[in-house]
C-alpha cells in the first residue's frame, strides 16, 4: 500500500483533508512540519531562526526520505516541500502525490485571520501570497500525480482523494 502525499499552497487544506482521509481509511496521518518539529525538538520558526532556511530545508529533505520508507501513511507535506525536485524525487513513482488545487482567492479568505504563519504577519501579505502562489503552483502541478479540486468541504475533498485509490475516480483528474 503506497503513501498518499498531499501537496499544495498554505491554507489549501492538506492537514484537515489528510486527517479526514486517515479517519476514513484507517491509515496513519503525518503532518510533515510537525514531524520535523518533533525530531528537532523545536518549532519550524525556531529552526528557521537558528539554522536558516537551508537548515530547515535539509531537515525537510531528511523527513521526506524517512516518510517515503513508511507504508500506507497519509502525509501533509509542508507548503514548500514539493517545490524542491530532490523531495519530489523521493516520493515519485512509489507514492501518490496529490495536489489540492484551491484558487488563491479562496486561500486568502481562509487565511485572513491567520496568526501562525510568519509569512502572513506583514502588511503586504496579499502581495506576498500572490507572488508565492504564482511561483509555486507550476511546481506543484509538475510534482503531482493527481490534481483534486479543494474548494469543497474537507470531507468531500478527502473522499475525492480516496476515490482516486479506486479505478472509478470521477472527481479526480489524473495528470498525464
Amino acid at each position: 500500500m503506497n503513501n498518499i502525499i498531499l501537496c499544495g499552497f498554505m491554507g489549501c487544506g492538506k492537514t484537515t483533508v489528510g486527517r479526514n482521509i486517515a479517519r476514513k481509511t484507517g491509515r496513519r496521518f503525518i503532518d510533515m512540519d510537525r514531524y520535523i518539529e518533533e525530531k528537532a525538538g523545536m518549532t519550524v520558526s525556531d529552526i528557521f531562526a537558528q539554522f536558516g532556511e537551508e537548515g530547515f530545508r535539509d531537515r525537510e529533505h531528511e523527513a521526506c526520505r524517512e516518510l517515503a520508507q513508511m507504508n500506507g501513511v497519509i502525509v501533509a507535506s509542508g507548503g514548500g516541500a514539493l517545490t524542491f525536485e530532490r523531495n519530489v524525487a523521493v516520493f515519485k513513482g512509489v507514492d501518490t502525490i496529490v495536489l489540492l488545487d484551491v484558487p488563491l482567492g479562496t486561500i486568502a479568505e481562509r487565511l485572513r485571520s491567520d496568526v501562525r504563519r510568519p509569512l502572513l504577519q506583514r502588511p503586504d501579505k496579499e502581495k506576498v501570497m500572490a507572488e508565492l502562489y504564482e511561483k509555486r503552483m507550476p511546481l506543484y502541478l509538475a510534482a503531482a500525480d493527481v490534481v483534486v479540486k479543494g474548494e469543497s468541504t474537507p470531507l468531500k475533498t478527502a473522499m475525492a482523494v480516496i476515490a482516486h485509490q479506486r479505478p472509478s475516480a470521477s472527481a479526480v483528474n489524473p495528470r498525464n
